[in-house]
């Protein structure tokens, strides 16, 4: 599988697992988490998304139940986790409000869970989860940077950060940005045209993309659109998620799709969508049915 350079340090398989839904599974056993990883690995994807609050703060520790089982597996993989959202429930159950919080001491704390919860020394990049209204930016840019000179975190990067914001807290800091995690898909196609993903290629910096099935909803998705998925899935002898992820995969910017599903099976076909080659004018229609409408 492709490999796509972020940083200096850091390399991601062109196909990211998912594991926020990994504690909603019956099974959260190591042995089950393990079978997961390995049809990962067994594809060439190599990089696994988490985030402290998935679960309600659990997901970590049943990942770091498998790694712990078998310690080889770490080798084999990159792990990216994510904090500043406290929720009240898990480890902030006395939270009185839903609020987000980048705070040194928070952020410090959070890694401090992550590390002990995954079992592992490094996390190969943290994400500030979403933009915190409240944020000093001077505080958590340096939080950031110390964290990195640490060794506890390799890379850092955002989540949900449109571009003024990205630019606040990279502004507060030495180091380098390598990554902004957002939500794109034939069911939120407004990054295409709204400068988020104009203004990351213009830096040249990799996107991550989440949902890319649309929450699930492009696989049951009728009308125009679904009936040009299904046209394109029969023609590459795939089903309607590898062409929801192809869809992603075409365009210039390298985005870095994040799939996630509990289902072993449909894990082992996550890189069917590498299988279709979409040319311009088979984007375009695709992008046309997604718009409701042809483009200007």
């Amino acid at each position: 599988m492709e490999r796509v350079k972020l940083s200096e340090t850091l390399e991601f398989s062109r196909l990211i697992y998912g594991m926020w839904r990994l504690g909603d599974d019956s099974d959260t056993s190591p042995a089950h988490v393990e079978r997961k990883i390995q049809a990962c690995l067994d594809q060439g994807i190599t990089t696994f998304d988490q985030a402290d609050i998935y679960g309600g703060y659990a997901a970590e520790a049943v990942l770091g139940g498998a790694l712990k089982a078998n310690p080889a597996l770490r080798s084999k993989m990159e792990i990216v986790t994510k904090c500043d959202i406290v929720a009240p429930m898990g480890r902030y159950a006395d939270a009185k409000v839903k609020y987000y919080d980048t705070s040194r001491a928070h952020i410090e704390r959070a890694v401090e869970y992550s590390l002990a919860d995954m079992g592992i020394e490094t996390i190969d990049l943290l994400l500030i989860h979403r933009p915190d209204p409240f944020m000093d930016h001077q505080e958590t840019g340096a939080a950031l940077d110390d964290l990195v000179k640490s060794g506890k975190v390799r890379n850092v990067g955002v989540s949900n950060f449109r571009p003024w914001d990205w630019e606040l807290l990279q502004s507060a800091m030495s180091g380098k940005l390598v990554t902004n995690q957002i939500e794109i898909s034939l069911k939120e196609i407004s990054p295409f045209t709204n400068g988020d993903l104009a203004f990351h290629q213009r830096l040249g910096t990799k996107l991550m993309a989440w949902s890319p099935l649309g929450g699930g909803s492009l696989i049951t998705e009728g009308g125009p659109l679904g009936k040009i998925m299904d046209e394109l899935a029969l023609e590459h002898g795939v089903d309607r998620s590898a062409v929801a992820v192809a869809f992603l995969l075409a365009h210039p910017a390298k985005l870095l799709p994040v799939m996630g599903t509990n289902n072993v099976e449909r894990v082992s076909r996550i890189s069917d969508a590498l299988k279709v080659n979409l040319d311009r004018q088979t984007w375009y229609r695709l992008y046309e049915a997604a718009l409701g409408q042809e483009v200007p």
